[in-house]
Formats: structure tokens, C-alpha cells, sequence
């Protein structure tokens, strides 16, 4: 019996071959064996040895049934019942058969690898699938680069274009960035990292002010009636109407934007990593205000499928249903952060909270933090970081604002790892007022301080306008004749690197007689200082005297 298991093993293995070792004890056995068997094994050898020769002059079906992964047929054409129904043969003859399975699988590998390749199941999902915008039939797509589409995102019908103005106009944006690209490798990169803006970019730089500036300041009233209209006959099944809005320039940025955001959707779609519907929350009720998310965070699947979350905005516990957060606000006792309240001028708070001390608070605050974040890796880990939370009170409690969150001890003094303003509070200047508390923290640490790096792209714009903000206010108070980039380091906490970066982007740096030297643009500084007057007394600033805190001791 054990013979028989290695001899059918041997004849369907994956590679065809056989060991030569265990071919050579089999022979060593079968000679010993009494001679009372031999005429019955002598029969069976010869009808083996027919079968063989026959399988060799038919080698188009030997290759069939080598790549077949079902049982062995017997001669009656079924699959075997038992061992008994296999074929037992001599190792001369089972030697002969070995090898023309050997030549039999080489040919049929040669064959199969000829053979296109079986696509994945997640890349042909798709197309039992249909878009959800009504009254489109999924052809086309946004980027112009597929055929296809199954989500609003690459929805050409949903921003009212047509699949063959997605196409022209993906066309066009691909010969501007070959255009751009051709212009970035013409220009050496040593020659260019520290030298001002040439003649041609500047040029373009004038182009789009003027066009901002030629731009319609509001819409005629035909403009409005046909938005109106828009809005009343597709509701939120169509994207609105985005003509006159804004300049065109403008526009055409939004419009390339769009398409890119779609095209990496679509990518992770193809992947499997995102399966729209299913695994992407589109909205969040949180509070009074129900926002449209950005971004996938890694939520529990159960709630992640609904599409929809319901947020405590105070303990930040999401639940499945309005009913289930009905119930919750009735019963929550929390109405502000947990942790200190290190920081209080008029209705806006600073809480700092231990992210080792609420580590369930904090990873909610991570997990709603994604919705809107791109480069966001941390949900879990949460232990070593201290977490700065903005509110806003009123007479029902202390509503998010926004965040921050920073190592409890950074080796590069990073003062903030990750940053975050609701989008119901964008644009408003908390985002600056978060930027300012970080640096704060940083004086009272005696410490230079910067960001950890990537930023997002609004974080990004946020730190330049406030790095540009506090260079200008420093420039404007500087009395001496000399200046010097550590001490405006020492006196603002930013780091040199950004302050020279900075001082790059607005033109005050220059590389003179073997220097370098920092001008002072008078015309930037009054600009800044207009913008000042006209804001006015705002309390949108963070006032150093209302901080009450002391940097902790090792944590």
C-alpha cells in the first residue's frame, strides 16, 4: 500500500519528476520480492507498458490530462474509486512513464506561458456595478483616461461635462505638463534653489493677477436664475454650477484638481483598498452640522459601511444611528475636552489631554482627524502624545475647533506632529491660532521649534502664511542695522531652516560678495501693515498672558 500512494503521487505532482532515489529502492524492493507473484506482475507490466507507448504516440492529450488537477481517470473513463482501481507497474516501465511526463509537462509549460494572465477579481468587480448619479450609464470618466466609471467622483454627468469634453481636456493638461516638464528639465536644479523667480515665471505671475483681477465680482441676475434653477431640478445629485463664480484661472485649477483627486480614487479602487459604497464614510453629523467627509479613516467595518457616522462632539463616540445619538446626548455628561484647560480668553479654550491618560478620547480624535487628512499614519498608537484641543464655548459647552498633537519627547523638537481645523472653522484664522499656541509652547520650553514634515497641502499654505506673517511683523519692530537669522530664531522659535525658506519665497535673501545677506522689502512690510489696520482688533490671536501652563517633566 505505501507503494502504491508514492507511485500515484509521483505521476500528478505539480513539476511531472520523479527522485531517482526513491526509483532505485523501489527496484531494490520489487527483485526481492517471491517468485509466486511474478506472472501476475509480468501480465501487469505488459499492459502497463501498452499504456504507455500509447500515451507517448498521443502527446497532445497526455499534456491535457498532466495539467488536469483532477484524479487520475481509470479505464472506464471515472475518476478512481479506491487505490485498488490504480495502475501498478514495474519501475522500468513507471521509469519510462516518469520521463514522458517530464517532456510532457515542459511542452505544456511552454504552451501555458504563451497564455494571457487571469485578472484579479477586484480589478473586473466593477463592471456588475452602476454609477449612482441618475441618469447615467457609467461610460466615460473624468480623468478622460478610462472607459468606465462606478462612482460619483469620476462621474462625468455629475460635473456636468461630458465624457468627450473629459477627454479634450485631458489632452490638453497633459501637453502643459509635458510643456512644464520639458521647461523643469531645461533649467538646472543647483542653478535655480537659491536664485529669485526668473523673468518668464514672474511674467506669468503678473498674467494671473491680472486675470483675478478682470474677473466678475458677482453673478447677473440671468446667472443666478439658471443657478437656481440648476439647484432646484438635480438637488444634490449634480455638482453646481461653477461658471462666473470664479475667474477662469481659478477654475481650470479646481477642475485639474479634481481630476487628479479622482484618478489616485481610482487607482486605490483598482487595488482593493477602497471599495466605494461599502467602505467609504461620505458624511459625519457632528453637533449642529453635518460635514462631507475628505478622506478614508480606518473606522470599525460595521460603522465604515454605512456611509454615514453619527458623532458625539464632545466625547467624540461614534455610533450607527440618529436614535443611538439622540440617546447618547442625553445621558453624556461630558460638555468639554478631558484633560487641563491651559489656556482661557473669552470663548476660546486650550485643553491639554494625556494621550496616555485618555487614550480612548484621543484615538476618536484621530479617527475623526483622518476624515480630513491625508498624511495622517497615527490612529492607535496615541500613548506618547500630548494633544491640544481648541474649543469654543457657549451656553451648551466647549465645541471642537481644532487640534494639535505633539511628542512628549521629540529627539528633532518637533512642536507639532499632527494639525487639524474643522472644516465648519476654516478659514476664520483658528488654524494661525493653533500655528501661534504651538510656537508659544515652544518659548516657554526655551525651545526652536518646527513641524513634523509632511505636511498636508492646507497645513502647508497655513505655516507659510504664518512664517511670512511673523518675519514681516519682526521686520517692521527691527530698529538696528544688522540682522541675524538665529536671533530672529531665538525670538519667534522658528526654526532657521523654515525662516530661510521663508525669506527665499518673499525675495529677502540674497547671496552677495561671498554673504548672505537679508533685505529689508519696505513695500511687503507696508503691505502687511495695511492688512493689519483693516482687520482691525481681532480675537483671533493668542494672548500669552491667558497661558497657564509648565512644560511636563519627563513623561
Amino acid at each position: 500500500m505505501p507503494r502504491r500512494r508514492q507511485r500515484h503521487m509521483a505521476g500528478s505532482g505539480s513539476d511531472g519528476t520523479e527522485d531517482s532515489d526513491s526509483s532505485a529502492e523501489r527496484e531494490q524492493t520489487n527483485s526481492s520480492e517471491s517468485d509466486g507473484n511474478m506472472p501476475k506482475r509480468q501480465r501487469l507490466t505488459r499492459a502497463s507498458t501498452r499504456l504507455s507507448q500509447s500515451s507517448q504516440d498521443t502527446p497532445d492529450l497526455k499534456r491535457a490530462a498532466d495539467h488536469d488537477e483532477s484524479p487520475p481517470l481509470t479505464p472506464t473513463g471515472n475518476a478512481p474509486s479506491s487505490e485498488s482501481e490504480l495502475d501498478i507497474s514495474s519501475p522500468n516501465a513507471s521509469h519510462d512513464e516518469s520521463q514522458a511526463k517530464d517532456q510532457a509537462n515542459r511542452d505544456s509549460d511552454k504552451d501555458l506561458s504563451h497564455r494571457p494572465k487571469r485578472r484579479r477579481c477586484h480589478e473586473t468587480y466593477n463592471f456588475n456595478m452602476k454609477c449612482p448619479t441618475p441618469g447615467c450609464n457609467s461610460l466615460g470618466h473624468l480623468t478622460g483616461k478610462h472607459e468606465r466609471h462606478f462612482a460619483v467622483s469620476g462621474c462625468p454627468l455629475y460635473h456636468n461635462l461630458s465624457a468627450d469634453e473629459c477627454k479634450v481636456k485631458a489632452i490638453s493638461r497633459e501637453k502643459q505638463e509635458e510643456e512644464v516638464k520639458g521647461q523643469e528639465e531645461s533649467n538646472s536644479r543647483h542653478a535655480t534653489r537659491h536664485q529669485t523667480p526668473t523673468s518668464k515665471q514672474s511674467r506669468y505671475k503678473e498674467q494671473v493677477a491680472e486675470i483675478r483681477k478682470g474677473r466678475n465680482s458677482g453673478l447677473q441676475k440671468e446667472q443666478k436664475e439658471k443657478h437656481m434653477e440648476h439647484r432646484q431640478t438635480h438637488s444634490n445629485t449634480r455638482e453646481p454650477l461653477l461658471e462666473n463664480i470664479t475667474s477662469e484661472y481659478d477654475l481650470e485649477l479646481f477642475r485639474k484638481a479634481q481630476a487628479r483627486a479622482s484618478e489616485d480614487l481610482e487607482k486605490l479602487r483598482i487595488q482593493g483598498q477602497i471599495t466605494e459604497g461599502s467602505n467609504m464614510i461620505k458624511t459625519i453629523l457632528f453637533g449642529r452640522y453635518e460635514l462631507d467627509t475628505w478622506y478614508h479613516s480606518p473606522y470599525p467595518e460595521e460603522y465604515a459601511r454605512l456611509g454615514r457616522l453619527y458623532v458625539c462632539e464632545f466625547c467624540l463616540k461614534y455610533m450607527k444611528s440618529q436614535t443611538i445619538l439622540r440617546r447618547h446626548m442625553a445621558k453624556c455628561v461630558w460638555k468639554h475636552p478631558p484633560g487641563d484647560e491651559v489656556y482661557r480668553k473669552g470663548a476660546i479654550s486650550v485643553f491639554e489631554v494625556d494621550g496616555k491618560k485618555n487614550k480612548i478620547y484621543c484615538q476618536n480624535l484621530c479617527l475623526l482627524a483622518k476624515l480630513f487628512l491625508d498624511h495622517k499614519t497615527l490612529y492607535y498608537d496615541v500613548e506618547p502624545f500630548l494633544f491640544y484641543v481648541m474649543t469654543e464655548a457657549d451656553n451648551t459647552g466647549c465645541h471642537l475647533v481644532g487640534y494639535f498633537s505633539k511628542e512628549k519627547n521629540s529627539f528633532l523638537n518637533y512642536n507639532v506632529s499632527c494639525i487639524l481645523t474643522m472644516p465648519q472653522y476654516m478659514r476664520q484664522g483658528f488654524g494661525k491660532m493653533l500655528i501661534d499656541f504651538s510656537y508659544l509652547l515652544s518659548k516657554v520650553e526655551e525651545k526652536v521649534g518646527s513641524p513634523e514634515r509632511p505636511l498636508s497641502d492646507l497645513g502647508l499654505i497655513s505655516y507659510r502664511s504664518y512664517w511670512k506673517e511673523v518675519l514681516l511683523r519682526y521686520m517692521y519692530n527691527f530698529q538696528g542695522k544688522e540682522i541675524s537669522i538665529k536671533e530672529i530664531s531665538q525670538e519667534t522659535a522658528v526654526n532657521p531652516v523654515d525662516i530661510v525658506s521663508t525669506l527665499q519665497s518673499l525675495q529677502m535673501l540674497k547671496y552677495w560678495k561671498g554673504k548672505h545677506l537679508v533685505l529689508k522689502r519696505q513695500d511687503l512690510i507696508d503691505e502687511w501693515k495695511a492688512k493689519e489696520i483693516k482687520r482691525g482688533n481681532s480675537n483671533k490671536t493668542i494672548d500669552p498672558s491667558s497661558l497657564k501652563w509648565t512644560p511636563p517633566k519627563g513623561t
